[in-house]
């Protein structure tokens, strides 16, 4: 009974240390384009807020064909940070590189406009086996205070360029910074005296 067991543990230690990590993604390095934004604000970035099954660092994905009320997760892949994360990070970045100025919330600045993000939908959908989008949806909030200055929503779709977890990958990098570029040329658009 004893050599059995002995058995079973070497085989379940060389089956575990088989065992091989996720492969993980980010939004790669930042878009060298020129942002063709107006003169931002400064503003305060609030954490994203996210459902909670996207509140991990799950790659997601949807068989619309199938049944697009389940979202699920790749077995074998995932971000290195949680979406909302990810997108804060990005966001901040971009706003940078715009020229602008991000004040973290913790610091307390005042007469700074916060703005809030809600993220709806962050997952790839299959309309086939061999056809999927990269889907991110959210709703920006730029708050004066207490007060609400403006609210819109953001969505955009991006075909991968392989129906797989890399292709969806490279398509939400490039339907992020779309997102990313729609919020900053709504946050231009503001008018000034609103946002102080």
């Amino acid at each position: 009974m004893k050599t059995f067991a002995a058995i079973a543990i070497i085989f379940l230690a060389g089956c575990a240390s088989k065992i091989t990590p996720p492969t993980q993604y980010d939004f790669g390095p930042l878009p060298s384009t020129a942002i063709t934004t107006k003169v931002l604000p400064a503003i305060s970035l609030a954490d994203v807020d996210s459902p909670a099954w996207l509140d991990n660092t799950m790659m997601m994905y949807r068989l619309a064909y199938a049944n697009d009320l389940q979202p699920h997760p790749y077995a074998t892949t995932r971000w290195s940070m949680t979406p909302g994360q990810l997108f804060s990070q990005r966001l901040k970045a971009r706003i940078g590189q715009a020229g602008g100025a991000v004040v973290a919330l913790s610091d307390g600045a005042l007469n700074i406009p916060l703005l809030r993000i809600d993220m709806d939908d962050f997952s790839q959908s299959f309309d086939s086996a061999s056809h999927s989008v990269a889907q991110v949806s959210l709703r920006a909030s730029l708050f004066n205070g207490r007060n609400l200055v403006a609210q819109k929503t953001f969505s955009r779709q991006e075909p991968t360029p392989t129906a797989d977890a890399e292709g969806g990958a490279r398509a939400f990098a490039i339907a992020n910074d779309a997102v990313i570029t729609d919020v900053l040329d709504w946050l231009s658009s503001l008018p000034v005296s609103k946002a102080k």
